[in-house]
């Protein structure tokens, strides 16, 4: 057992990603147990599997789903505080995430797009800044982890609040450090070894501090900083195994 744990904590989540319909069933028989449980599926289990870039975060990955605690705070407000899983709703989700996309896409309320520049999962080949939908044609846009990669996250953020719907609503997550006042950006830094270092991942340009909601405000849309772990008990806190500092940026356009 102490080798099969030494081996998931080499494994960086893409390529385990793409290994997961073959070895996820077994690792989540492996596991299965009843101390945590991911809402996204409903399934529980001892222990969840570590992961993060660098320094790796213990007990964060689901499984079965593969989900992170972002992926599940985000179903959890989705579930509890929206119509997103009953209304008739069209959505663009930019970068679909592995634990949303099936599930999304099999709910007949609906109109569900995804789009990406690179990846080969989504239905549209879309740059962020230059997105090709007409203005006001989503009801909700996700945007999850993608802004923190733009060099023009202005024009993204832009192109977000175009696309979307008067009355519509987003979720525009990033990884987010609350001890910075300003966001820090050095775009000489373009190493990835130099990336890792100051950003925190070999592909980021930025790292977000307390002003990124007021960078979306900007951009024009009325932005409510949700934390959303202060509605749940600390037991689910940490039976769902959710990070409490995390504010969920709902994004809205009036």
């Amino acid at each position: 057992m102490r080798i099969f744990k030494l081996v998931l904590n080499t494994i960086p989540r893409p390529l385990l990603i793409k290994a997961s319909y073959i070895v996820k069933p077994f690792i989540a028989l492996a596991l299965k147990g009843n101390r945590y449980t991911d809402p996204i599926d409903g399934k529980s289990f001892k222990k969840f599997l570590p992961y993060g870039y660098g320094i790796q975060r213990p007990n964060v990955l689901a499984p079965s789903s593969l989900s992170l605690e972002r992926h599940r705070l985000m179903w959890l407000y989705l579930q509890n505080e929206t119509d997103f899983f009953t209304a008739n709703k069209k959505v663009l989700h930019i970068a679909p995430e592995q634990c949303f996309l099936k599930r999304f896409k099999k709910q007949k309320n609906l109109d569900y797009i995804t789009a990406d520049l690179y990846s080969p999962i989504a239905d549209v080949k879309a740059d962020i800044c230059d997105l090709p939908f007409e203005d006001n044609s989503f009801d909700i846009v996700f945007c999850n982890h993608v802004l923190e990669h733009i060099e023009d996250d202005k024009k993204a953020m832009s192109e977000l609040f175009r696309v979307m719907k008067p009355n519509g609503f987003g979720i525009f997550q990033i990884p987010q450090d609350l001890s910075r006042e300003e966001t820090f950006e050095d775009f000489s830094i373009t190493s990835p070894e130099e990336r890792a270092k100051h950003f925190g991942q070999y592909d980021h340009v930025r790292v977000y501090g307390k002003d990124y909601f007021n960078k979306l405000r900007n951009a024009g849309f009325n932005v409510e900083e949700v934390n959303y772990n202060k509605k749940l008990t600390e037991e689910l806190v940490d039976k769902y195994r959710l990070c409490k500092n995390e504010i969920l940026p709902v994004c809205r356009k009036k």
